[in-house]
């Protein structure tokens, strides 16, 4: 009995852990940038919208090029026999019944030209889909160094403030012993409220920081967000040369190969506008009722392009489009290739800092509070001494903090005019 009682609780126990166990797998993200990019990926409407819009401008390609749907005229001829009967519309009793099938035909290349243009602007639309999730998984990637930098920064802030509790129970027992003035556990104090209100701050940040990230996650505003774990490595120097990155904006940039598919559509415009300097063409075949005898006719139709005032003016309106399709290709490409420039400075510049501040400026500062801290314990420093080489330490490593962010953003921002990760 008691094992069957047993196997019972054992049951509901497991039945109950079920759903915590289903609750604890779902991951909150945040943990690492990859997650909110995935997330991202999935969610985002602003991103949905631009694939679906690329989709449909992809089935625009046939239509492009097809014929139109051929038309069918039917004409009762003589309906009342030259007055000889009521009016009718059967075919094998009014006087003759013309039936024209007609198929309209453009000029020669000007299906194929059509096509070529929907192509284009299909894959100009893929490219403004690409530059939307470049963009956007920049945001992110910069989102989530920010919420970083705030993490560890409230992190140094909170180690900091424990640290002035420590040194105002040193200043403490100094002025209790005679050996201090009261003005130095005075300082200590208002340090830590200094301290408490930069929490505050750092939190409001923290807080307005996830709301964005959210809002680009498609998530409720308030929606928890893991605490960032780690950053992404940085590429090493020698991939983030600017001639070999150059040569990769050139190639894969979405905003340069938008600009592209829309340069080659004005081209394939412009072609298209020369070709109405020509007819088109309806052809129809034409039979002929007469009681139960059939005729059959053949027929042929063209317009006449004697509008040539009109077509010329379409013809410098598709060149003058051209020009400024290529005029926006060049400026995007130059706008690009300055902001690469731009970048990679910026990281280099990231990534140096990083490096002086943790082999050097971190080491000094922690030694010399140290130095400042057994001082005065034994009197030898004031107390506004010891407290400066406090805060060159948090000074440090929030500069070190800052570099590293600094450093994935700029990386973010390369990432996005390559269209691709480094």
């Amino acid at each position: 009995m008691q094992y069957v009682l047993r196997t019972g609780a054992c049951a509901v126990l497991l039945a109950i852990g079920a759903p915590v166990a289903a609750l604890a797998s779902e991951a909150i993200p945040g943990g690492s940038v990859d997650s909110l990019l995935a997330l991202a990926k999935e969610n985002n409407p602003e991103y949905a919208g631009m694939r679906y819009e690329a989709d449909a401008a992809y089935e625009r390609i046939a239509p492009a090029g097809a014929l139109a749907d051929p038309r069918l005229r039917v004409e009762p001829m003589d309906i009342t026999r030259g007055g000889t009967q009521n009016p009718t519309l059967l075919p094998s009793r009014v006087g003759s019944t013309w039936y024209t099938l007609m198929q309209d035909v453009p000029w020669f290349g000007k299906r194929e030209l059509k096509r070529d243009i929907a192509a284009l602007d299909a894959e100009g639309a893929k490219g403004s889909a690409l530059g939307n999730w470049a963009d956007l998984s920049s945001r992110i990637k910069s989102g989530y160094a920010q919420f970083y930098y705030l993490q560890l920064s409230a992190r140094l802030t909170q180690e900091i403030l424990d640290l002035m509790a420590r040194l105002e129970q040193v200043a403490q027992v100094r002025y209790a012993a005679g050996l201090a003035v009261q003005q130095d556990v005075i300082r200590a104090q208002v340090e830590q409220s200094s301290m408490r209100n930069e929490l505050i701050a750092l939190e409001n940040e923290r807080r307005i920081v996830q709301v964005r990230l959210n809002a680009l996650l498609s998530r409720p505003a308030n929606a928890p967000l893991a605490p960032p774990e780690l950053l992404r490595p940085l590429p090493p120097a020698v991939r983030l040369e600017y001639a070999a990155l150059e040569e990769r904006v050139r190639e894969r940039n979405p905003q340069l190969f938008t600009a592209g598919a829309k340069l080659k559509a004005a081209e394939k415009t412009r072609e298209l506008t020369y070709k109405n300097r020509y007819p088109d063409f309806i052809f129809g075949v034409a039979p002929i009722q007469t009681g139960n005898a059939v005729q059959w006719g053949l027929m042929v139709e063209l317009n006449i392009p004697l509008q040539q005032t009109s077509r010329r003016a379409q013809e410098r309106e598709a060149g003058a489009m051209l020009s400024a399709a290529r005029a926006r290709r060049d400026a995007a490409e130059n706008q690009v290739l300055s902001e690469l420039g731009e970048y990679l400075s910026g990281l280099d510049a990231a990534r140096r800092t990083e490096t002086l501040t943790t082999t050097s400026l971190l080491p000094q500062a922690e030694l010399t509070f140290k130095s400042a801290l057994a001082s005065y314990e034994n009197g030898k420093v004031d107390f506004a001494t010891l407290l400066e080489a406090q805060r060159q330490i948090r000074q440090t490593r929030q500069i070190q903090i800052k570099a590293r962010a600094e450093g994935q953003a700029r990386l973010a921002d390369i990432e996005r005019l390559l269209g691709e990760d480094l």
